[in-house]
């Protein structure tokens, strides 16, 4: 059965509440990869506390909602949901202390049919919580596999880049650990999917699969490294199509092209030759 449509737009999904800290930080970096190479000052300067920074990529994790699709009220079929895309807009440099706040609606569903899913499209607003200032939006689309004929409703914009048809500025290969879905996870995504092999096989995976704003902040990271001098303050806004799983383990490779003021970029899954994000675009600062 597909969930309500007009029911869904309504749910209410309870303001996350955050103190951020510096392990956090730390935390969210080790998880996509930064600090491989721990002699690296470039690198450390995530992970590491004298001069601690946040990584950009990090803002898709402040104030998470936690996985409120599970509550039966939603009428979701939890088990066949996918992320389809997501995008973040930093509106000041990340923090690495303090207490934020997350307020999560659903901002529109797209019906693609009975039997073909419906697309769910998500707003979170972060703000610092004693002085209401905005430090970053997230907009998520959530792909419903099993929720197909419920009808459409609200409005988003759906536009999408296109990849440049030449061979890439830059390119950079980052491995993945075979554990990172399970150290990803602790930054508070806790879907069973990226960690329960029985629940993978029910989505019809032989094993658990990588969190995609994992991969993505693995993609971010290769980003920083090879256009940004590992500045995060260049970076303003990033959005991205997730197009094929990531299996912890597996090297990614991000192919990136200047464009138009901005980046372009897709990472694929190098062992399979799996494109599995696709449509990227940077946006970065004066």
């Amino acid at each position: 059965m597909p969930f309500d449509a007009e029911q869904l737009m309504n749910f209410e999904i309870p303001a996350a509440k955050q103190t951020l800290t510096r392990r956090d930080c730390m935390l969210y970096a080790l998880g996509v990869g930064v600090g491989g190479n721990p002699t690296n000052v470039d690198e450390l300067r995530f992970v590491y506390e004298p001069e601690l920074r946040a990584m950009p990529s990090m803002a898709n994790v402040l104030a998470h909602p936690g996985f409120w699709m599970k509550a039966a009220e939603t009428g979701m079929d939890w088990r066949l949901i996918l992320h389809g895309e997501q995008k973040f807009t930093i509106h000041k440099p990340l923090p690495v202390e303090g207490t934020l706040v997350g307020h999560t609606k659903v901002k529109a569903i797209f019906d693609r049919g009975e039997g073909r899913g419906a697309n769910v499209y998500l707003e979170r607003r972060v703000v610092n919580e004693d002085s209401g200032d905005p430090v970053c939006t997230l907009m998520q689309t959530t792909i419903c596999r099993g929720d197909g004929g419920c009808g459409s409703i609200g409005e988003v914009d759906r536009t999408r880049r296109a990849i440049p048809v030449r061979a890439p500025d830059y390119v950079c290969d980052l491995a993945t650990l075979p554990q990172a879905a399970l150290l990803y996870r602790l930054n508070g995504d806790y879907n069973p999917l990226h960690a329960d092999p029985e629940v993978a096989r029910t989505a019809g995976y032989d094993r658990p699969i990588l969190h995609g704003l994992c991969t993505f902040g693995v993609a971010s990271h290769a980003i920083l490294k090879s256009c940004c001098d590992y500045d995060p303050d260049r970076i303003r806004s990033t959005s991205v199509r997730f197009t094929a799983p990531v299996f912890p383990g597996e090297t990614i490779r991000t192919e990136m092209w200047n464009s138009n003021g901005g980046l372009s970029f897709r990472s694929r899954a190098l062992e399979r030759d799996a494109v599995v994000l696709g449509s990227g675009w940077v946006e970065f600062n004066d």
